[in-house]
């Protein structure tokens, strides 16, 4: 019985650790949005600016690096899980399993597009906890409006899924709202 216990815990704290990981990305991504929508519209000279796009760039780096984390949990909770039992492949299953790639791809692409706009700018202009990064690519001033409509589109993209997301966890959110706000 003691086994049984141990393993049973270990298989939840593996799930809630990447429900934290789901929530901490989730604050990371809403501030990502935040700050983005807001330094956009700022004219240059605009005090605070840069100093908003430097941590916006930071963010967007954490953000990938989280991801990492997030997805060896992920691995670890899908053995766990499929190794005793092959999940029903129903269409229900295809749309949730096709819609979490799309959001994990969208994590990744984001994140990238951003740092080519940022890099096709200028060499060395993303910097974490004040440590300057490696360029992922290089100054090229043609691909610098490629990466900024890329970094537009895709991050909307982002956000029109993640509603979509929401909706398809109709349930989970009735249960949230129901148990904070009534």
């Amino acid at each position: 019985m003691a086994q049984w216990l141990t393993v049973k815990t270990r298989v939840n704290s593996a799930f809630q650790l990447l429900m934290s990981f789901h929530w901490a990305m989730y604050w990371c991504f809403l501030i990502l949005f935040t700050t983005g929508t807001i330094m956009a519209r700022l004219t240059r000279g605009t005090p605070g600016r840069s100093e908003m796009y430097d941590f916006h760039k930071g963010l967007g780096v954490i953000v990938l690096l989280l991801l990492v984390a997030r997805f060896l949990v992920l691995l670890r909770v899908w053995w766990r899980k499929y190794t005793k039992q092959l999940p029903k492949f129903s269409p229900a299953w295809w749309q949730k399993f096709l819609l979490h790639c799309l959001l994990y791809l969208l994590m990744v692409v984001v994140p990238l597009s951003g740092l080519l706009f940022s890099n096709s700018r200028r060499s060395g202009s993303v910097q974490v906890f004040g440590i300057t990064l490696p360029d992922l690519f290089p100054v090229n001033p043609q691909a610098v409006e490629l990466g900024q409509d890329l970094h537009f589109w895709l991050a909307y993209t982002f956000l029109l899924t993640i509603v979509v997301h929401v909706m398809a966890q109709k349930k989970f959110v009735q249960a949230q709202w129901r148990r904070y706000f009534t």
